[in-house]
Parts: structure tokens; C-alpha cells; sequence
């Protein structure tokens, strides 16, 4: 089994977190590893990203990657920080070549047939479906997935707590993505890790 892959079989749902403050990190963290989602994507998508991964990395069983990785440098920076995988919205060579050169856990973005063949080419067969729900959900990822049997997903953007279950019934999907686990708190408060854990809980019972 790949690196990734065994980062994929982890859990069934992957929490994908955008979070502004540093001092927010481990409480999430520490509430999603209790719950049962030990696999974190921290997307460079705020200016704490970085330190967030590095708060991150400290909590027992937390297994922290970076997503929203989008060239070289991204994925330098990353790494720097110590993510242990990298997620990347779609797919280039020149990211794939310094992930794979960097011998790094990597799941690249596809949403087309042509994506996922580029991808074959440069040896990746685990991938991330994305944007999940606005590139035809359930219906276009089977009918996509149809040709490449060996090939595994995880798809991403628009899955809720209520269709996950849907699309981890697929044979191509290993896990899912899913942005619903951490609320964004009012005024930019403390997370409340009690809703976080048992949120955690119900996508970790999920069956695959």
C-alpha cells in the first residue's frame, strides 16, 4: 500500500480546515484526533497556515498535511513546516515532479478523465476529486472513474455530513473530504471542541 493511500484508509472522512488563529489549532486538532479523524488538511488559504500545521504536528495521533498547495514554493513552505502530505486542488506537472522528487504523500486535484491519464502518466493513481458536487457529484465520478479500475479517489468540496455516506458507498472512493466539521465560532471565538469531537465521532463511524 502507498504512503497516501494509507493516509487515505486512515479514516473516512479527511476534516479540510481553514482556520485564521493560531490558538485555535490544537483544541481543533485535539477534539478531531479525539473523535476519530486523526487526518488533518490544513489549506494554505490564511496567513496562519503554516504555524497552524506546526501547532498541529504537536498533538498526539494528529497526522497534519497542507492543502490548497498550488506550486513549488507552496509545497516548500509546507514541508518547511512539516506536513506529513500534500493536497493540491488540481493537477501540473512541475508540482507532481517536486512532490514525487520530495518523496512526499501526494494527492492532486482532478476532475477529468485527461487529469487523471496525466496523472497515470507520471505515476499517481490516488487522487482528489474536486470541486466534488459542482463537477456533476455521485454521477460524474462514477461515470469517470468507470475506465481507470485501479484508480481511487477522494472527493472533495460540497460533501456534507448528510451525502458523505453517499459517496464513501462508491467503489472508487477510499475517503472523503469535508469542510463541515469545524464551525466557524462568533466573533471569531474559541472553537467549541465539544461540537468539533462529536461531529468527529459521527464521520468516523461512517462505513466504507
Amino acid at each position: 500500500m502507498s504512503p497516501i493511500e494509507t493516509i487515505m484508509r486512515a479514516a473516512p472522512v479527511i476534516p479540510v480546515l481553514v482556520i485564521d488563529e493560531v490558538a485555535h489549532a490544537r483544541p481543533i486538532a485535539e477534539a478531531l484526533v479525539a473523535g476519530g479523524l486523526p487526518v488533518l488538511e490544513v489549506t494554505l488559504r490564511t496567513a496562519s497556515a503554516l504555524d497552524v500545521i506546526r501547532e498541529m504536528k504537536q498533538v498526539p495521533g494528529a497526522i497534519v498535511g497542507a492543502g490548497t498547495v498550488l506550486n513549488e514554493h507552496a509545497l516548500d513552505d509546507a514541508l518547511a513546516a512539516g506536513s506529513e502530505f500534500i493536497v493540491s486542488p488540481g493537477l501540473t506537472d512541475s508540482l507532481a515532479k517536486a512532490a514525487i522528487a520530495a518523496n512526499v504523500p501526494f494527492l492532486p486535484g482532478t476532475a477529468t478523465s485527461s487529469d487523471i491519464m496525466r496523472g497515470l502518466d507520471l505515476g499517481l493513481d490516488r487522487f482528489k476529486f474536486f470541486p466534488a458536487e459542482a463537477n456533476g457529484g455521485i454521477p460524474a465520478l462514477k461515470a469517470i472513474a468507470a475506465p481507470f479500475g485501479s484508480v481511487r479517489f477522494c472527493p472533495t468540496g460540497g460533501i456534507t455530513a448528510q451525502t458523505a455516506a453517499d459517496w464513501l458507498a462508491l467503489d472508487a472512493v477510499l475517503c472523503c473530504g469535508g469542510s463541515w466539521l469545524v464551525q466557524k465560532s462568533a466573533a471569531g471565538g474559541a472553537p467549541d471542541a465539544a461540537a468539533i469531537e462529536a461531529a468527529a465521532r459521527t464521520a468516523a463511524a461512517l462505513a466504507r
